[in-house]
């Protein structure tokens, strides 16, 4: 076969990917874009203020409410403290955060991606800034359409500049979540030494929030975001989405079309192909033809369609949350069937319900001091010339309070074994005392040293308790004395 015949036809050839087009979202009112709006609004709000919140959590203590302290290994959200052992903390948030977009999808689709999506929230400020110096969606389209003018190219340039002030304010945002959010402005504005490692990741923030929110927009949620594909797979029949119901839309004609068919008593759908859904859709999905990976859930279809119905004197909703299930039952003449309350809907609910109520009664019941202990492992144990036999550890005595504490460290278990404590001394009973600083940790070295050994080399447990002295307080970490 020759090569020729293997080339494609060029009135047959169709590319490997769809060429992109770019989408010109267009304003719309009504009661989803307001709810938008609202969420929008506190989102934001939550967002750009918080690092500025103060919290008192006594002397010498960081006074932000929110901050991820990455000198000093610390999380502080309001009252709770995270140190890095409790690390399991943020893995229970984030399994907590998974469970919720799962229980999510399962009553209402993918309201997550319509509503809350940090992409979503700022593509939505990014557009509400492009239409409020640009116009609405057709003023837009005859201007990118049209030859450059002055006109044109002050508002494409005011409209970057404003993008990139938002963008980098974004971007200067998250870094005030790592460090005392005043003291980090002042530095910033005075350009105070030490400070270009937060303007390096400002600079980054600034431009990844600038390309997706304001270059990108719709192209991340159709083919770089992950979860419309593993939403497709977690969601069942009596999920709601947004839905055209085709029972009532069906068959499509104009206004007088439909006046005439319903006059001689024929079949006539409310739909008439005014084509307001795919137009105020941010990211272009005509929701008429069904599911689509592209539809992010936001109910502005639904706001533009009612608006519709309203001028031509039709019942709203001919576009609504709904299901699958529910179109199919009304064109059997069967009546619509809602199931929030579900066997899948349940599990979720009972597994965050579970997680969460054991993560805040841990946090509530958590003590202030804690001790891990690490068996040398090279080598194991040790036989002195003399005969005896050593095994070495590490102790590690953590101090979760804002104050200087003293612990008195006893080892028992390990029958007639001399305890020793590099570098701490004993005092005047006899006791070993290590002090450990303010909400500080402190590592110690623990020898303890048997005389022979006994036949049957069997590890003997072995028990450290760190008492505080003056309050009794204490707590235990256990491991084993091993044999040569």
């Amino acid at each position: 076969m020759s090569t020729s015949e293997l080339a494609p036809d060029s009135g047959d050839y169709e590319p490997l990917v769809a060429p992109a087009h770019k989408v010109y979202p267009k304003k719309v009112d009504g009661e989803f874009r307001r709810i938008k709006w609202g969420i929008q609004l506190f989102t934001l709000a939550i967002y750009y203020l918080l690092p500025f919140v103060r919290w008192h959590r006594g002397p010498n203590e960081p006074t932000q409410a929110v901050l991820l302290d990455l000198p000093h290994r610390r999380f502080y959200f309001f009252f709770i403290e995270i140190w890095p052992q409790e690390v399991y903390y943020i893995t229970g948030l984030l399994i907590i955060a998974a469970l919720t977009l799962f229980l999510m999808n399962a009553v209402a689709g993918r309201i997550w991606c319509g509503y809350m999506c940090p992409q979503t929230v700022w593509t939505d400020l990014f557009l509400m800034t492009e239409r409020w110096i640009e116009g609405d969606a057709r003023d837009r389209i005859r201007k990118d359409a049209g030859p450059w003018t002055w006109r044109k190219i002050r508002e494409k340039l005011t409209k970057h500049f404003i993008w990139l002030l938002i963008a980098w304010w974004t971007g200067g945002a998250w870094v005030l979540y790592f460090a005392d959010a005043p003291t980090l402005v002042h530095s910033l504005a005075t350009f105070a030494p030490g400070s270009g490692e937060a303007y390096i990741w400002i600079g980054i923030l600034t431009f990844t929030t600038y390309v997706f929110a304001g270059v990108m927009r719709e192209g991340v949620c159709l083919h770089m975001c992950p979860w419309p594909r593993i939403q497709a797979a977690l969601t069942d029949e009596y999920a709601l989405n947004v839905t055209y119901r085709y029972d009532r839309g069906e068959p499509r004609q104009s206004l007088k079309q439909a006046a005439a068919l319903r006059a001689k008593g024929l079949p006539a759908g409310d739909c008439v192909d005014c084509g307001q859904c795919v137009a105020v859709c941010p990211t272009g999905v005509d929701i008429r033809m069904g599911a689509s990976l592209g539809c992010i859930q936001c109910g502005l279809c639904i706001d533009a369609c009612d608006a519709i119905m309203e001028k031509i004197d039709r019942p709203p909703r001919l576009i609504g949350y709904d299901t699958e299930m529910n179109i199919k039952r009304r064109a059997c003449g069967q009546p619509a069937v809602y199931k929030p309350i579900r066997v899948r809907t349940v599990f979720y609910a009972v597994l965050i319900i579970g997680i969460g109520g054991f993560m805040i009664f841990t946090l509530a019941t958590r003590g202030n001091l804690h001790l891990n202990v690490l068996h040398d492992r090279n080598p194991l144990t040790v036989r002195l010339s003399d005969g005896d036999v050593r095994n070495a550890y590490t102790i590690r005595l953590s101090n979760m309070k804002p104050e200087t504490r003293r612990f008195a460290l006893e080892v028992t278990g390990a029958a007639g074994a001399q305890v020793e404590v590099v570098g701490a001394p004993r005092d005047a009973e006899g006791r070993i005392v290590i002090d450990v600083g303010a909400d500080q940790t402190r590592e110690a070295r623990v020898l303890l040293t048997a005389r022979g050994a006994p036949a049957d080399k069997t590890p003997a447990p072995v028990e450290f308790t760190a008492r505080e002295i003056g309050s009794g307080e204490s707590v235990t970490a256990r491991d084993a004395f091993l044999w040569p």
